[in-house]
């Protein structure tokens, strides 16, 4: 066997020193994308948790705020209709750069 015939051999030595580095990359290269699968589906999951575990507090929040709308709608609504007590609680909300407008009807 000449030496060009044991070069391109697959049973030599110098192919599996070859080859046991290359499974090694794609090996790494492997787990290290599993790793990363793993954490980006259980940061899903966190993520997932802390949105419904909120979504109470947002529901209760809309209502609030709805609430506030409401009262400071017919707030201007008195101060419009000739109230005092609303009108001067009207003016000093235009001071602190809150406008409050009568509910359009």
């Amino acid at each position: 066997m000449s030496d060009r015939d044991r070069r391109f051999s697959s049973d030599g030595p110098q192919d599996w020193a070859l080859q046991l580095p290359l499974i090694l990359v794609v090996a790494s290269l492997f787990l290290l994308v599993a790793f990363e699968l793993f954490q980006l589906i259980h940061d899903h999951s966190n993520l997932l948790e802390v949105r419904d575990s909120q979504e109470q507090t947002v529901q209760e929040g809309a209502k609030l705020r709805q609430q506030v709308e409401t009262l400071a709608g017919q707030t201007a609504q008195l101060a419009a209709d000739g109230d005092a007590g609303a009108r001067a609680v009207v003016e000093q909300m235009q001071r602190q750069g809150i406008k409050l407008t009568p509910p359009k009807q």
